[in-house]
């Protein structure tokens, strides 16, 4: 090596592009400094060990010397996030010519030296090199010089590829092969060992340094104390090792029998054969034969036709048909070819099987696109394993604070061991004793506390059925202040009632036919509604998406599976039949066959069938979709020339409206149906009419939106339904006002030779918030209700949303990233949003500083669902993958749940940590008080104080949120001045009454320097009660150090204080409940006041004697107390009438000219005044827009308050 390496060939990226996303550097071990490092370990006591495991990093740079990653025997990967945080791999090597013997790569990779696996085989050794990361493995792509994924078959095939290299299997060699480099088909999870969670959890920093605390206080005689901490902390141990131990045995069993399925794998020269899926490799056939199956990889469909349900994916059990990949023969990566339907060709692992169709070659059949972890399923579950670091500034800034904690105790350290130096103490004392100061302000039950607020919040959440796995989310959603709402099945009912139907003859509309009038009539348009659906006959009923089956029962035709499939015309063995029922209008045929589908997608927008009459050689298609999609199919000479207008005069109103076409087909015999080009057979057709459908608010709707207005969260509509549908949706559901305006932007890509360009025109809302029955007779009297006009802006409203679709985002997106921003500040209407532009659309919203809720039924929504800060999946599973939260209880009250859990956990949060914190400083404050005589706190003294603080922290969080959202969120940082000037004054005020105590109970007439415990003596009034005050008489150390009359009355003022400052910190209004309505609280905290009082007055000698106290005169513990209710009196004030005085603090802000940073706010500062925005009827283009980019604009006063954000 020489010790030359290229910077190029040490540094790469790993993953580039994905959600893994790392960068990785080249290490070689060198000999002579692991010799060193293992020196140091033993010189170290291990320490230096300890160090190298929580700094793997340093480990590596320590042990090895950077080279190129081609030589490297250790890699260290570094996480290309803000946190960057580091982990250390072995790269492992494996040896393949054992199994290779005399045959040459070259010949079993004849039809695929593109593959990722041959390209990783290095000669003339045949090794290949992988590293394993978060359960993937990568391999040495060795003319490439990277390490690349291997488990997947390569994007780059194209369709015809994968039909040709691997429609007739692999041979047994190939599969082997694959299998070595691949690894097993399994999702293996690992029950964790109890020893080795244990193991993980003890060398935590944090209980590292309460191990070295606890052994200072067994060094100096403190059992009890130092004992009841030992068991404090296996208690937090053991209930996180217990916590951590049942969600490995959780998901060990949720995918062990993925491990355990026996498939039919087709090898060639050898046919099919059983075998146990453990054992398939990317490439291999599966063939699928009509049973059940629970799919255990990721595989792309070659022949026939399936029905899966996706449940365990998207939280939504509708099942889905997915069609072969079609054997197309352009150069572009099968991807790439079908877009985003490439979904439509793919079996998910995990997924079910429920239905089969084969084709006429055979059984269906797919080819295995992924295994194991790289599956979609084991994507799900490494996203459980490895969860993605939270970026919520309150963990960030409670780092910083705990930073300054231990400086605090360093300062600490420095005074002890000065004053112990200026008393001639020895060395070891010394050091001892100024170690226990430092030791003593961070308190040890503080990662168990914080997380108390979390547990509690998420027990209740799930009492409301609200399942979460991402616990820590819950304290961001304390900080959401915008929601994104999926439309239909979220604000909107699943089931879609059929309104009625406006056929299409002689290119102009007919009278609208009414469900509730009667049967529809037979022709064109009711065999539409009959078989241009999704619908399949499973298990005696007719199953799939709510709209297709409400269309197909208005027809009154029933349906049923046949195995009288046409082999002659390409249809499959098994298809499905439609027939008239006895309520069905007459026809005159006897049914009708649905051989081939072309299923819906997002991105299309439509949908259509291949038909034929039951009985004739009559073919045709039928097509339903997007109207505007629809009519673009149809020859212009069948749609009428006022479709624009009858379709906004549905849309307007709230209505969902589907269009419908047909095209007779002349198929001969020797034409195969998966063959035939979409494109071609679905142009040219006859527009047979528009099918309206009524899309009814869920009655929970309007009220939880209405309370997010009014606790100023905005609300956002994301729905790839119509444009006009949604913004009336809008209206209806109060997500726009009354009377607010509504401006439609519309953007367009650049086409040479013109521009990008975007245009705005408001819509008018002539007759808003119509009640249903109004509605209905409105649209049967007045086609036209809702239109678009010229802004007359003296009669406009003050606020306005803007309204746009998917296509207009993107463009913004390309051409006017700028505009975008502005636009997204009043943006409440996005519709035909695709999945892709959902999870854009979410992340421009987080860019500008939001914190977003997105709401949805988990289909399309999983992407963003995943983006949002707090995604919540209205699913009848328990536990959703496709989002950190999941509602059993189908409607959006879950939202407002959430927000109020999320804002009462970070309450609590925030008392726990400043009340530990004060607690810490306080014990801080009164030991280094008494370290200036030589003195510290007792045992047992110890002891209550800490049951004290505990029971204080373990029940401070059981108050339950406030039921009714405040106008504003609760901070979310640490290091703002209310918090920070309440610990502050907090451990002032506390230092300024135990430096009284101090000070004055030495200038009493009773006071004398005692070096031993004496009895009370009777009456206890004034006199001292103790014969000898002189010099110490002999006792032992540990009590010379602790009985004086300052330990008492610092005692007695830090427990009582103690106490007292659980009731000031445990806030109730405006984010939890009075704190009154935590029983289990105050009845503790009562307790435990009523006893220190107790302790206070008492003249008992076994709590004295046990306690190291002495008997001081009543007047005295008079004074004590009224201390502590001039301390309570003052911190309630202070932190009530002051530090949590928002109108005082937004009364500072606005004197100072102090504004929130949030970038949102700074564009809407920017933004005010401006009369010019938005423009109107016109049209912007690319150049106007860069000049105008620094113009300013109007704020939405909707969205607009003095929150500190």
């Amino acid at each position: 090596m020489g010790g030359k390496f290229s910077l190029d060939g040490h540094h790469a990226l790993l993953g580039k592009g994905t959600e893994d996303e790392m960068e990785i550097f080249g290490y070689r071990t060198q000999f002579f400094r692991k010799a060193l490092c293992i020196a140091g370990y033993l010189f170290s006591c291990g320490a230096l060990l300890l160090v190298f495991y929580w700094k793997p990093n340093w480990d590596v740079w320590a042990n090895c010397a950077p080279c190129d990653l081609e030589e490297a025997d250790t890699v260290l990967l570094r996480a290309t996030d803000e946190f960057q945080r580091y982990k250390r791999k072995k790269v492992m090597s494996l040896n393949l010519q054992h199994l290779l013997d005399s045959e040459k790569p070259d010949l079993l990779f004849s039809e695929d030296q593109d593959s990722v696996i041959y390209r990783a085989i290095a000669r003339p050794g045949l090794k290949v090199r992988f590293i394993q990361v978060q359960k993937i493995r990568y391999a040495w792509d060795v003319p490439g010089k990277a390490f690349v994924r291997v488990g997947s078959l390569e994007d780059s095939n194209t369709c015809y590829e994968i039909h040709r290299k691997f429609g007739d299997g692999l041979t047994k060699r190939q599969r082997d092969l694959r299998k070595l480099v691949c690894g097993p088909n399994a999702i293996e999870i690992e029950i964790q060992p109890i020893w080795k969670l244990l193991f993980k959890e003890i060398l935590n920093p944090f209980y590292v340094f309460q191990a070295f605390t606890l052994t200072l206080w067994l060094s100096q005689g403190y059992y009890e104390f130092a004992t009841a901490l030992i068991i404090l902390t296996i208690i937090s141990i053991g209930l996180t090792v217990y916590d951590l131990r049942q969600q490995s045995v959780k998901l060990h069993n949720l995918v062990e029998e993925h491990n355990k399925v026996r498939v039919t794998a087709w090898t060639k020269h050898e046919g099919g054969h059983q075998s146990e899926s453990c054992h398939l490799v990317p490439g291999d056939i599966l063939l699928l034969e009509g049973q059940k199956l629970s799919l255990p990889c990721d595989a792309i469909l070659l022949d026939g036709s399936c029905v899966v349900n996706e449940g365990m994916l998207t939280g939504e059990s509708v099942p889905v048909t997915k069609t072969p990949l079609p054997q197309a023969d352009n150069v572009q990566p099968w991807k790439k070819h079908s877009l985003e339907d490439h979904r439509r060709h793919v079996l998910f692992c995990g997924t079910e099987v429920i239905q089969t169709r084969p084709s006429s070659k055979g059984p269906a059949r797919a080819v295995v696109l992924q295994t194991g972890f790289n599956t979609a399923k084991g994507d799900l579950v490494r996203s459980i394993l490895y969860p993605k670091p939270l970026n919520f500034r309150l963990y960030k800034e409670a780092f910083f604070f705990m930073g300054g904690m231990i400086c605090v105790a360093f300062v600490g350290l420095i005074y002890g061991a000065c004053v112990y130096a200026h008393n001639k103490r020895p060395a070891s004392q010394t050091a001892l004793m100024a170690l226990l100061l430092l030791s003593g302000v961070i308190n040890p039950a503080l990662p168990a506390a914080l997380t108390t607020g979390i547990v509690y919040a998420q027990w209740r959440l799930k009492k409301r059925k609200i399942f979460c796995i991402s616990p820590q989310r819950i304290n961001i959603c304390g900080q959401i202040n915008l929601v994104c709402f999926d439309k239909t099945g979220t604000l909107t009912e699943d089931g879609l009632n059929l309104f009625g139907v406006v056929p299409c003859q002689d290119a102009s509309f007919r009278p609208l036919h009414s469900f509730s009038s009667g049967l529809l009539p037979w022709g064109p348009l009711c065999q539409a509604m009959a078989t241009c659906h999704s619908l399949l006959f499973l298990e005696g009923r007719i199953q799939g998406d709510p709209m297709d089956l409400k269309m197909f029962e208005g027809t009154g035709w029933e349906m049923e599976e046949s195995g009288s499939g046409d082999p002659e015309s390409g249809a499959p063995k098994t298809c499905s039949v439609v027939k008239p029922g006895p309520k069905a209008s007459k026809a005159p045929l006897g049914g009708m066959a649905i051989l081939h589908q072309f299923p819906f997608s997002s991105s299309l927008l439509r949908m259509s069938v291949i038909t034929k009459e039951l009985g004739k050689d009559t073919h045709g298609l039928y097509m339903k979709g997007a109207p505007e999609t629809v009519a673009s199919f149809c020859q212009p000479m069948t749609v009428p020339s006022s479709f624009q207008a009858e379709l906004k005069s549905f849309t307007a109103q709230g209505f969902r409206v589907i269009a419908l076409a047909h095209k007779e087909l002349s198929l001969d015999a020797a034409d195969s149906l998966r063959d035939l080009d979409r494109d071609e057979v679905e142009s040219g057709l006859t527009f047979l009419g528009l099918l309206v459908l009524e899309n009814r608010l869920k009655g929970e709707t309007r009220p939880v939106l209405e309370e997010l207005r009014e606790a100023r969260i905005r609300t956002v509509m994301v729905t790839g339904d119509n444009l006009e549908t949604a913004i009336t949706v809008g209206r209806n559901s109060g997500m726009i006002p009354s009377g607010d305006r509504v401006i439609l932007v519309e953007a367009s890509d650049p086409e040479d030779p013109h521009p990008a360009s975007v245009s705005w025109q408001e819509m008018e809302d002539t007759q808003p918030c119509k009640e249903t029955k109004q509605v209905r007779q409105s649209v049967l009297n007045s086609p036209q209700k809702f239109s678009l006009s010229g802004i007359n802006r003296s009669m406009g409203s003050s606020s306005f949303h803007f309204a746009m679709n998917g296509k207009t985002f993107q463009a913004l997106q390309k051409s006017f990233s700028s505009l975008l921003t502005k636009i997204l500040v009043n943006g409440t209407v996005f519709a035909r949003m695709s999945p892709g532009q959902k999870s854009s659309l979410v992340e421009e919203f987080q860019k500008l500083d939001y914190y977003v809720g997105m709401c949805g039924d988990g289909a399309n929504d999983c992407g963003a669902l995943k983006m949002a800060h707090a995604g919540i999946s209205l699913s009848e599973q328990e536990a959703s993958v496709a989002s950190p939260f999941t509602s059993q209880t189908p409607n959006i009250q879950c939202v407002p749940e959430l927000i109020r859990e999320g804002r009462a956990s970070l309450i609590s949060s925030f008392a726990v940590f400043k009340y530990l914190i004060l607690y810490g400083m306080t014990l801080f404050l009164g030991c280094a008080l008494l370290y200036w005589q030589m003195q510290i706190f007792g045992n047992y003294q110890f002891l209550l104080q800490d049951g004290v603080a505990m029971a204080a922290c373990l029940s401070m969080s059981l108050t339950h949120a406030h039921p009714r959202l405040a106008p504003f969120r609760p901070s979310g940082r640490l290091i703002s001045p209310p918090l920070l000037l309440s610990v502050a004054f907090s451990i002032l005020w506390t230092l300024a009454m135990q430096t009284c105590g101090f000070v004055f109970v030495r200038r009493q007439a009773w006071y004398a320097q005692v070096r031993s415990y004496s009895p009370c003596s009777p009456g206890n009034q004034s006199s001292f009660p103790f014969g000898d005050n002189g010099a110490p008489n002999g006792t032992s150390a540990i009590r010379n150090m602790v009985v004086s009359y300052e330990n008492t009355t610092l005692y007695h003022l830090d427990t009582l204080n103690c106490c007292i400052m659980a009731f000031v910190f445990c806030k109730g209004r405006p984010f939890r409940k009075p704190i009154y309505s935590n029983h289990i609280f105050t009845c503790l905290m009562s307790i435990w006041l009523g006893l220190c009082v107790f302790i206070l007055f008492a003249d008992i000698e076994v709590i004295y004697k046990g306690l190291q106290l002495l008997c001081i005169p009543n007047l005295w513990r008079g004074y004590i107390l009224i201390m502590i209710v001039v301390q309570f009196a003052v911190a309630v004030f202070v932190e009530d009438a002051l530090l949590e005085n928002r109108r005082l603090w937004l009364w500072i802000k606005a004197l100072l000219g102090i504004r929130s940073s949030s970038k949102y706010r700074k564009l809407q500062r920017q933004m005010e005044g401006e009369a010019s925005w938005p423009p109107m009827n016109h049209r912007d283009f690319t150049e106007d827009a860069k000049r105008n980019r620094k113009s300013k604009t109007y704020i939405n006063p909707a969205y607009e308050n003095s929150e500190d954000v």
